[in-house]
């Protein structure tokens, strides 16, 4: 889900995502969205053909999935690439291209951090509940927070598309500051209630559109008080279990578990004085996550997962058929402006990209697209076809700019290879950020 957005110098974690507005490539930096920006120690062929390990999947669709992969590893230097595609019940290309650490070839069944394809779980335990009757979208918020700015005004459905006004805290210099120097923090609910409101309110609440982790941060709060119980047991026992999902888990640290897919970074440079001239990456891999999602859904996950969690989410397969529509329908399309307030995160929505309930739309195709720390991941589904497609990355030097900025590789990548297999309807085709 991302111009005016902050550098490595003042921020640290832009995805940046291209849309197509009236035909025309437009580029949006919005702050956050969980963004980063990873590098990696150079490995021997690199440069080249990258090395690969196949699951057992063979034929002219995962020969063409390979294809593009094999050419955006050299185009984006990218470290890593884990792919996996299917068409219904099919798996058709399932495959690891690069290495996780030097000499340690990445491999299909790793983990990996999740970020924003969180708060489709998220939105999914919202909307249950909703079916459940214990709620409505249009309830205001001051029912459990009546501190809040607006809490009378601010409903449930606001936090879920991002039309509350509120304020990013990741976007407040001091939040910046702070993760900087030490990344391995856990920020908790209390801090960054704290740096979102250090500063007023975007604009009124419903009256515009402004990426901002507050929002589902405050949504997780509230949902684990609907549901009597914290956050990660409430998304495991009616979310994560039901769709299927046996490697998606939820962790108050920095835990993955084994094997990892490794990540690294130059995005500090700036912060630590690194001169652009200087070569410069660190393992970013195991800095704390708990800053970008809701306490309780700061999760890792595989690759198959992904593509589980793209066809949960993409049938509604744990909702009914109004909170689903709810959910995914491209309701907000010509909705929001660009404001000085909100800078970067604020635009009019477009087919290319806008926003449902946690869920990315562009085009046909429904997703959620993260970049944080290193990694970048992208999982979508296209209903009418039932075609999904899961793709993780990681880095190398290359791909960060002199100020540590780089682009979600993944989201490209699963552009590329839908356009392969879904030619009559592929996803809005961007150009890379210059």
């Amino acid at each position: 889900m991302n111009t005016a957005a902050r550098t490595s110098g003042s921020a640290t974690h832009r995805r940046v995502i291209s849309v197509l507005a009236g035909g025309a490539v437009v580029l949006l930096a919005l702050t956050g969205c969980f963004g980063s920006g990873p590098s990696g120690t150079a490995t021997p062929g690199s440069t080249t053909a990258p090395a690969s390990t196949t699951a057992p999947v063979r034929g002219a669709t995962a020969d063409a999935v390979a294809q593009v992969v094999q050419k955006a590893m050299t185009t984006d230097s990218l470290k890593a690439v884990i792919v996996r595609v299917t068409i219904g019940d099919k798996v058709v290309a399932m495959q690891a291209f690069g290495d996780s650490m030097t000499g340690v070839p990445a491999t299909t069944d790793m983990h990996f951090r999740n970020g924003a394809v969180a708060f489709e779980y998220v939105s999914t335990l919202l909307l249950e509940y909703v079916d459940e009757g214990k709620i409505t979208l249009d309830d205001t918020i001051d029912k459990w927070m009546p501190t809040l700015p607006e809490a009378k005004t601010v409903t449930l459905k606001m936090l879920t598309n991002q039309t509350t006004g509120y304020p990013d805290f990741e976007t407040d210099p001091g939040w910046t500051a702070a993760y900087n120097a030490d990344p391995f923090h856990e920020f908790t609910f209390d801090e960054r209630v704290k740096d979102a409101f250090n500063r007023p309110l975007q604009f009124a609440p419903g009256t515009n559109w402004s990426y901002s982790h507050t929002n589902f941060m405050i949504l997780g709060h509230i949902l684990s008080m609907i549901g009597g119980a914290p956050l990660d047991q409430l998304l495991q026992k009616k979310v994560l279990g039901p769709m299927g999902l046996t490697q998606t888990a939820a962790y108050d640290t920095a835990t993955i578990p084994e094997p990892v897919l490794h990540a690294f970074s130059s995005e500090r440079r700036v912060a630590l004085g690194v001169p652009p001239s200087m070569p410069f990456t660190e393992e970013s891999t195991f800095w704390n996550p708990v800053w970008g999602t809701p306490i309780g859904a700061a999760e890792t996950t595989t690759i198959t997962d992904m593509t589980t969690t793209a066809v949960a989410v993409g049938t509604g397969k744990l909702l009914s058929s109004k909170s689903f529509h709810a959910m995914t329908d491209s309701t907000l399309i010509g909705f929001g402006t660009a404001l000085p307030a909100c800078a970067g995160s604020c635009f009019t929505q477009v087919d290319g990209y806008n926003y449902g309930l946690g869920v990315v739309r562009s085009g046909s195709w429904q997703l959620q697209n993260p970049l944080l720390s290193g990694y970048s991941a992208t999982e979508a589904y296209l209903p009418s076809q039932k075609i999904a497609i899961a793709v993780a990355t990681t880095f190398l030097p290359g791909a960060f700019d002199e100020n540590g900025n780089y682009d979600n590789a993944s989201d490209r990548l699963f552009r590329e290879i839908g356009a392969v297999l879904a030619p009559n309807d592929p996803p809005p085709i961007a150009a890379k950020k210059k």
